[in-house]
């Protein structure tokens, strides 16, 4: 079977059924294959329980908003990706009014983000956060509090057994949201395979890539159910594979790609499915990370809605592995190493030993160490309501650095070819909540000639009603757009926490009904 295609998108996970979906909207006529390894599409990192599902708008996340020298705040990163992130539900909005997508409830729930520290320096701190924060619009809706009654109506299990002398505060954004990018994610293919001109082939590998004098793209697959190998021709290919996109990356050869490494870490979490202590918890609860740690270990005790079903998750803990995905080969690391990218991966192993440090900790622990984790946010946590979960595999990126020989990031980057007729997604989070402008941007650097067309002009516009408009500068779109967001995606239809009566009712009666005999039931992934 040799099939001919105009774009080729390997890996059926959140960027892939994206990208796809918008070109469809842009040019119905577009014909577009998706090919994944697996035999169901969305199992790696998209899948709901292998990412914390948070809708990252910077309004929990405290390491967007550094602290200065001179004790300001600098919010500039955190206006970006609160924008970037708007960018995407107005997406998501406009595909549920077309029908492409279910109703909202299905993949998105308002969950109140909320920020909370402990310690006089952490106190001064979220306070001066939240002061220059609420300047804008974009922000004016969150609250501040040090008032531990306060505390108590929005995070009962945050608070209850906690030290009366502990000085604690807390930010909260009503209108946070939990997203399950699997759910999203499976709309769009289902919408998508409704449509002329699109084919979704499972248990099918990328094993090679090699362009012609055409400039078009001759891709070697292998099909994993019986290891029969077939080619497709494509004018553009798009390597949306997450931990598998670094290899398919280096076997297309392009000289963009040099120097590039990954550093892979797994997440795991603690998970608990007890429905007496789930119904006591709705937000999305973020910390600080410890001193030295990586971004990736900031500590947040979060509700989730998967399928149906609600649950907390705790973490997230580090593992190491060398495989690329959670479902992929310990030999990944190593194949991945070439002459080209081996002495920026040794100077980042020598550059950042609080990391390795860090790992060698995390490796090491127990379900009773991530248990002492977790009693510092939730004091009254018992060992046999939580289980232990591992969640998808993320591969950081190693890049070149001619001052440190090289580097690690934490966040995501799009690398295509000079001819604009291959793209590439590395990196990890915030990831998939930023995922339509990473999409926008692989449209707008790929498909440019077009892009630029008044068909594409109109037709993008329509989509995304801010595009090419700064929404942090235009604070009357700003408003107009969120108001029609909140809207269509119902998430002004928050879900209140039980009558509250006051702390020092549930310091007598610190259980509230708890079953500590009850081991949490995992269940299916």
């Amino acid at each position: 079977m040799n099939l001919t295609t105009d774009v080729l998108l390997i890996g059926a996970g959140a960027m892939s059924s994206t990208l796809a979906s918008m070109l469809k909207q842009l040019d119905p006529a577009i014909t577009i294959t998706m090919v994944e390894r697996l035999g169901t599409p969305l199992q790696e990192s998209s899948a709901g329980w292998n990412n914390a599902g948070t809708g990252h708008a910077a309004y929990c996340e405290l390491n967007y908003t550094p602290a200065q020298e001179d004790g300001r705040i600098d919010i500039h990163r955190a206006f970006g990706i609160n924008a970037r992130y708007e960018v995407s539900l107005q997406y998501w909005s406009h595909l549920v009014k077309l029908g492409a997508l279910p109703a909202p409830e299905n993949f998105i729930n308002p969950v109140p983000h909320v920020s909370f520290v402990w310690g006089e320096a952490n106190v001064e701190f979220l306070r001066r956060r939240h002061q220059s924060l609420r300047k804008h619009p974009m922000f004016e809706p969150m609250e501040f509090s040090e008032d531990p009654e306060v505390l108590l109506k929005w995070m009962p299990l945050i608070m209850k057994g906690r030290k009366p002398d502990q000085k604690v505060a807390a930010t909260r954004v009503a209108h946070g949201t939990d997203v399950n990018f699997a759910a999203v994610s499976r709309g769009m293919i289902r919408h998508l395979n409704s449509l002329d001109g699109f084919d979704l082939l499972l248990n099918t590998s990328a094993i090679n890539l090699k362009q012609g004098k055409d400039k078009r793209w001759t891709v070697t697959l292998r099909h994993e159910s019986n290891s029969e190998i077939s080619t497709v021709d494509a004018g553009f290919v798009f390597i949306g594979a997450g931990g598998g996109t670094l290899p398919l990356l280096q076997k297309a050869g392009i000289p963009e790609a040099r120097g590039y490494g990954g550093f892979p870490v797994s997440g795991q979490w603690l998970v608990c499915k007890n429905p007496k202590i789930v119904e006591q918890h709705m937000a999305k609860v973020y910390g600080k990370a410890a001193a030295g740690a990586p971004p990736m270990s900031v500590p947040h005790l979060d509700t989730r809605f998967i399928d149906g079903e609600k649950a907390l998750l705790f973490g997230p803990f580090a593992g190491f592995t060398t495989r690329f995905l959670k479902y992929g080969s310990a030999w990944d690391l190593f194949k991945s190493i070439r002459f080209n990218n081996l002495m920026p991966m040794v100077y980042v192993g020598r550059n950042n030993f609080d990391l390795i440090r860090y790992l060698i900790r995390e490796i090491s622990q127990t379900h009773g160490s991530r248990m002492e984790a977790l009693r510092q946010y939730y004091p009254l946590a018992h060992d046999t309501d939580w289980a232990f979960a591992t969640a998808g595999q993320r591969v950081q990126i190693i890049k070149r650095d001619r001052e440190k020989g090289g580097r690690l990031e934490f966040g995501t980057e799009v690398i295509h070819s000079a001819d604009r007729t291959l793209a590439a997604l590395l990196g990890a989070s915030p990831g998939a909540s930023i995922l339509v402008p990473i999409i926008l941007e692989i449209i707008e650097k790929c498909f440019a000639e077009r892009l630029a067309s008044e068909e594409w002009q109109i037709k993008i516009r329509q989509i995304i009603p801010s595009y090419g408009i700064s929404i942090v500068s235009n604070k009357e779109l700003f408003l107009s757009i969120r108001d029609d967001t909140v809207t269509t995606l119902k998430l002004d239809r928050l879900a209140e926490l039980p009558v509250l009566h006051s702390l020092h009712a549930y310091r007598e009666n610190e259980d509230f009904g708890m079953d500590r005999r009850k081991k949490a039931d995992l269940g299916p992934a």
